[in-house]
């Protein structure tokens, strides 16, 4: 997810590492926040893989800073993540949301609804937080107040987020 929201940012505009990491936290929230042990060293590799330029600029301070650029060949690697992406990418609500943000990146419209059929083809399946012998506990049978609002909002959510994908495939193949 790392690689992914620098080079779909980075894709957006040139931006200093402190501003990235500050995007990435926007987007990715409390949930998964981004430390400057797990990005700096995101960004070097990426730098070494031709994936990212950067240059120096003249800080607002005295010091200096480093501004991010991506290349074409980090360009294209955007395309090709946002064109295949991993299953966790897919069934993990908070990966596929970096996705969202910057699947329009991907100018294919066939391809951009691929991955989001992907997404509703998992959002079909029966699931649940909770299994009772294998089966989806429901939340009308879950056995206490607190699971069962987790299930009604996790089917509130899930109802919804089928519902615009559903649409938004049809937008994209019309």
């Amino acid at each position: 997810m790392l690689e992914l929201t620098i080079l779909g940012f980075l894709h957006e505009e040139p931006l200093h590492g402190y501003e990235l990491k500050e995007r990435i936290t926007g987007l990715s929230g409390h949930v998964r926040p981004v430390s400057d042990g797990a990005l700096y060293p995101a960004i070097s590799r990426l730098t070494a893989a031709g994936l990212l330029d950067q240059h120096t600029e003249p800080g607002a301070g005295a010091a200096p800073r480093r501004v991010l650029s991506l290349t074409d060949a980090g360009r294209a690697r955007l395309r090709d993540r946002l064109r295949d992406p991993k299953p966790v990418e897919i069934t993990d609500s908070t990966r596929f949301n970096a996705f969202l943000a910057f699947l329009r990146h991907l100018d294919d419209p066939a391809a951009q609804a691929a991955v989001l059929q992907r997404r509703l083809d998992f959002l079909q399946e029966p699931a649940s937080f909770f299994y009772d012998d294998g089966e989806p506990v429901r939340a009308e049978d879950a056995g206490d107040l607190f699971r069962r609002g987790m299930l009604t909002v996790a089917r509130a959510t899930g109802t919804a987020e089928r519902a615009w994908l559903t649409a938004a495939i049809a937008e994209l193949i019309a």
